[in-house]
């Protein structure tokens, strides 16, 4: 891989110049970690080879009614996901983050669209964290009978791989007795509890009030679910020239601005580069 040398030094000058770093992560911020790329039906399918067999493609898997329908599978889906992001350690690029945010005046704040929970694994402060498509790591009811939302460390799958299905019961409401579901927002979800994220997204909301001089390091999102890139254009335009972006993606790492920085890399080896010019290693 070839590095823009220049490029890595305007975005570590930007780091430096920085009040604040806001985080913008999507999916591609996993893969590093060695977490699955459900880019397009292949990447999926290349994870879960059984859904293949059943023709059963993401957007069917990952909705409510998959529940209703299969819920052996559809856990055997999410139960597996779980189990996986317990297991996995994230990359050194969270931790040389976590390491920039403690020497900016304003500290760091992350948005991210990732449900897996592996800023909060990293040792990123929870109440800096937004997880604008909820957390797998916690569970509601599925109906739902109550606006209650709680942890799932007690929920341990066991999860047949070859066939993408549950094999132990999976968890229920407390409240009502019947089946629980991740606090995911899901495809075609009307039933998902907001209150957890919204939450987030009001702290975030308030600590942005306070920076002046803020830098968006967006990591691996892509424009097919654009949340985070929404994210991104809300600050940049919210601080005006203030405010400068750090698009880091193997693929769509075009920036709207000249000012702006675009790294044409993988999220870790965006991060140990910038660290390099930074000092950080």
């Amino acid at each position: 891989m070839v590095i823009d040398e220049a490029a890595v030094k305007r975005a570590a000058g930007l780091i430096e110049a920085a009040d604040a770093l806001i985080v913008g992560a999507g999916a591609g911020m996993g893969v590093d970690s060695g977490l699955p790329d459900f880019r397009g039906e292949d990447g999926f399918w290349r994870a879960y080879p059984a859904l293949r067999q059943a023709s059963i493609d993401f957007y069917n898997i990952a909705s409510p009614s998959a529940f209703h329908e299969s819920p052996e599978r559809a856990w055997g889906f999410y139960g597996h996901r779980l189990a996986l992001y317990r297991n996995t350690t994230p990359h050194s690029g969270f931790a040389l983050l976590k390491h920039w945010g403690e020497y900016v005046r304003h500290g760091i704040s992350v948005f991210t669209s990732n449900v897996d929970g592996q800023f909060q694994k990293a040792g990123f402060n929870p109440m800096h964290i937004h997880e604008c498509h909820g957390s797998i790591q916690h569970l509601q009811c599925l109906e739902p009978c109550c606006g209650a939302i709680w942890s799932a460390d007690d929920f341990q799958p066991d999860v047949d791989e070859q066939n993408c299905m549950l094999r132990n019961p999976p968890p229920v409401c407390p409240h009502y007795g019947g089946m629980a579901r991740p606090n995911v927002l899901m495809f075609g979800d009307s039933g998902w509890i907001a209150s957890r994220s919204d939450a987030q997204g009001d702290r975030q909301q308030a600590w942005l009030s306070k920076v002046r001089q803020p830098v968006v390091i967006e990591l691996g999102a892509g424009t097919a679910i654009p949340s985070v890139r929404h994210f991104s254009r809300y600050v940049t335009g919210r601080f005006s020239f203030d405010a400068r972006l750090i698009r880091v993606n193997p693929n769509e790492c075009e920036v709207p601005n000249r000012q702006d920085v675009s790294l044409k890399m993988g999220a870790a080896v965006a991060l140990a580069a910038i660290a390099e010019v930074l000092g950080s290693v």
